[in-house]
């Protein structure tokens, strides 16, 4: 990764901060990204080679303007991982079409905001990595986050899609799709399952760990590991594909 220009959304915590950290010891020039600017700049402490932008995926102007911030920071795009999501919980008939939006807003349309933003420097190299962070509920029904679920499901289609599109250009499209993530995230999971549901916070997260076949929650380096290969040339055949982390759950 010596010298590529790097972007991770959603780089002030978790997956994201894991994320730059790891390319920016494989030589990478990394960009975080996100909302709030404390994290971020936190993340940005650790290493030299980490900058970061606020930028809101969901805002298509703010995202093209963060961008090109970016390139003047540390030249043209190479990798993108669209990684910014957020999940809501609540039975599918309480709710609204508000929600459903919020989930597709962030979930699917921050992903399509950042893919395009970066492509015209990606496509003009003839090499590069676009990658969306999505989950297994890309590839499976859960209840109570249909929302969530019908995003990433959206997701994975996007990715598929552009990938056949680009296939020719020396460009690849993927999809990382782990279970769930010892994040804080996965902690405001938890959270409301004690709270809807009267559970422990230990049986809450024993409920969630079940899904998976090892028994365990996946950790931020197994997906930031994940995201490193699919940029090797190693991976340089593997296009539209759903690379499950998540122990044999699916």
């Amino acid at each position: 990764m010596e010298g590529r220009h790097v972007i991770v959304t959603g780089g002030g915590t978790g997956v994201g901060a894991e994320m730059a950290e790891t390319f920016a010891h494989a030589g990478a020039k990394v960009t975080i990204m996100g909302r709030r600017e404390a994290p971020l700049r936190q993340v940005a402490k650790q290493h030299k080679f980490i900058g970061y932008i606020t930028c809101d995926v969901t805002d298509a102007g703010g995202v093209r303007d963060a961008f090109r911030a970016a390139r003047g920071l540390n030249g043209a795009v190479d990798v993108v991982v669209a990684n910014a999501g957020a999940a809501g919980s609540k039975p599918f008939e309480a709710m609204t079409p508000d929600d459903l939006d919020a989930m597709l807003r962030v979930n699917l349309l921050g992903v399509f905001n950042c893919f395009q933003a970066a492509l015209p420097d990606i496509k003009a190299q003839g090499w590069g990595r676009m990658i969306a962070v999505a989950s297994t509920a890309s590839l499976k029904g859960y209840p109570y986050v249909a929302g969530y679920v019908a995003a990433k499901h959206g997701v994975l289609g996007l990715v598929r899609a552009l990938a056949v599109e680009l296939a020719r250009t020396g460009v690849t499209v993927n999809a990382l799709c782990p279970g769930f993530i010892e994040t804080p995230l996965l902690e405001r999971s938890i959270a409301n399952i004690v709270e809807k549901t009267g559970m422990t916070e230990d049986q809450a997260a024993k409920s969630l760990r079940a899904g998976n076949p090892q028994g365990r929650f996946i950790q931020t380096d197994e997906v930031a590991g994940a995201a490193l290969w699919l940029c090797s040339e190693a991976a340089r055949s593997v296009n539209g594909h759903a690379l499950g982390l998540a122990g044999g759950e699916i």
